[in-house]
């Protein structure tokens, strides 16, 4: 059974390299260490992935993001998207269709992703919820992949 794998998109974006970059895939959007940390863990697991990202919802690797944004689900503003937009992409972008979720995300996330698939309620594992911070989240996906090893459970 392919599992699906989410990711946060981070703060930091290939504009703050290259501000002339324009319009980019979320595959290479986003550029920080913990990001890439998770997309390496996906795909060395051979699992589809998306990124959820508070202003666009669930990105698939190939959508496109238009410009930089600062925006995280902790801040208050009109501009996070909400669960039932995260539920309406479920459909839109076939994502109803994984019965397994691989959660690579800190706790803070949870809530918003449950209630994003409570209407499909899939199995989802939240490998790096135990963990003590950011480092230790750095740490389990490169051990894991550098050992071929993987912190979720398998199909």
């Amino acid at each position: 059974m392919k599992q699906l794998c989410i990711i946060p998109c981070g703060k930091k974006k290939v504009w703050d390299k290259q501000a002339d970059a324009g319009p980019v895939t979320a595959r290479n959007a986003y550029i920080g260490t913990f990001h890439r940390l998770c997309e390496a863990y996906a795909e060395h697991f051979n699992m589809d992935w998306v990124v959820l990202s508070a202003k666009h919802g669930f990105l698939l690797p190939t959508d496109i993001v238009p410009e930089n944004y600062d925006l995280t689900f902790n801040q208050k503003s009109d501009q996070i998207v909400t669960a039932d937009f995260l539920a309406s992409q479920l459909k839109y972008k076939r994502l109803d269709v994984y019965r397994r979720l691989v959660v690579l995300t800190g706790r803070k996330y949870k809530p918003i992703i449950s209630a994003a698939f409570s209407g499909i309620n899939p199995e989802m594992f939240f490998p790096l919820e135990g963990c003590k911070g950011i480092g230790h989240m750095q740490q389990r996906l490169k051990s894991a992949v550098a050992d071929n090893t993987p912190i979720h459970p398998e199909s």
